[in-house]
């Protein structure tokens, strides 16, 4: 089979030809068909985690068929869709785990980084981190939806917000473009914030209501004129357009990071007592949540924007998704 791997940290990917992998108990084969290129993919191509082992394939947005089953797999059959995004598998033992709460497992395994991910034709994972595919929905559609989907769609409905309520989406890219479509469709009153006014008709036509240009406005402030965000859902990578947007939050408000900033965020500890707000991170979910982010998807005609890349344009693919070039989520194909 074909095979796009980083040989150590900081390497290049390069295709290569590996033998086709055999699942071993627990385990199921899928036959690739699309593959996201997320940003996280770069702790495997840089090194950012510790004890990952190389080569390794990365990838965690994977969408195929179940093409071979290991022993002591039940409920899936050949052929059926599914896909594993970055929930790809727990040791249920551990606290987290016996609780059901299998993201936060303390030696959670995720495709592309604990092993080798859907930059492939084939890949192998454990039966339990799969999640049934709708047949309405394309391969390279579910792809980035079990990630960058998943991640705004389970953290905005565990927000605590109502329909009705002012939920506001700091940026406009991977993630907050599916952001904002999940929170329109979930019956928030939506407000977009982003740099520059050349973003408004985009956002207008994903379902925000409103728009804020972060550039010329002060968003913390025209978020108040609204009456106070009940959650501000912060998907940029910039810590300082967090803190920016902090003043926007209203009595009992939350800003809710999926964007991962690489500098700390400074904060006043004192709008946070007084008016009862709060800050809180959240990770994706577990293969349930990437389940019903695909089933409401479907059902609300949430779609992600996509570039499209067949395999052997992965390096291609992935430096144009670093570069913040693409709109929005990059997907590589196979052909199968």
């Amino acid at each position: 089979m074909r095979a796009v791997q980083v040989g150590q940290a900081g390497g290049p990917l390069e295709l290569v030809e590996r033998e086709i992998p055999q699942p071993n108990a627990g385990e199921v084969r899928i036959k690739v068909q699309a593959c996201g290129i997320c940003h996280s993919d770069s702790i495997t191509q840089m090194g950012l985690f510790p004890g990952i082992a190389y080569p390794r394939v990365p990838g965690h947005e994977v969408a195929g068929v179940i093409d071979a089953m290991g022993p002591e797999v039940t409920g899936w059959t050949l052929g059926e869709r599914a896909g594993v995004g970055w929930h790809g598998g727990h040791c249920g033992i551990c606290d987290s785990c016996r609780r059901g709460d299998f993201v936060t497992c303390i030696k959670l395994r995720i495709p592309g980084i604990s092993y080798d991910g859907g930059y492939a034709d084939y890949m192998v994972a454990p039966a339990h981190a799969l999640a049934r595919i709708p047949e309405e929905l394309a391969a390279v559609d579910a792809g980035p939806l079990l990630c960058a989907g998943i991640t705004t769609f389970n953290s905005l409905r565990h927000s605590g917000a109502k329909a009705g309520d002012l939920v506001a989406v700091l940026g406009i890219g991977g993630l907050g473009h599916l952001g904002v479509q999940f929170a329109a469709k979930m019956g928030f009153h939506t407000v977009a914030i982003a740099r520059g006014r050349d973003k408004e008709p985009l956002a207008k036509k994903l379902g925000a209501q409103i728009y804020v240009d972060s550039q010329s406005q002060d968003p913390g402030a025209e978020l108040q004129k609204l009456g106070g965000a009940k959650v501000i859902l912060a998907t940029v990578t910039n810590a300082a357009a967090m803190a920016a947007v902090l003043g926007g939050l209203g009595i009992n408000g939350k800003l809710v990071i999926v964007g991962a900033a690489g500098e700390p965020m400074e904060i006043s500890a004192l709008p946070l007592i007084m008016g009862r707000r709060s800050i809180q991170g959240w990770p994706a979910g577990s293969s349930i949540d990437s389940q019903d982010t695909m089933n409401f998807a479907v059902q609300q005609a949430v779609r992600p924007m996509i570039e499209e890349y067949p395999l052997e344009r992965a390096a291609e693919g992935y430096a144009r998704m670093m570069s913040g070039a693409a709109r929005f989520r990059a997907v590589l194909t196979t052909g199968q």
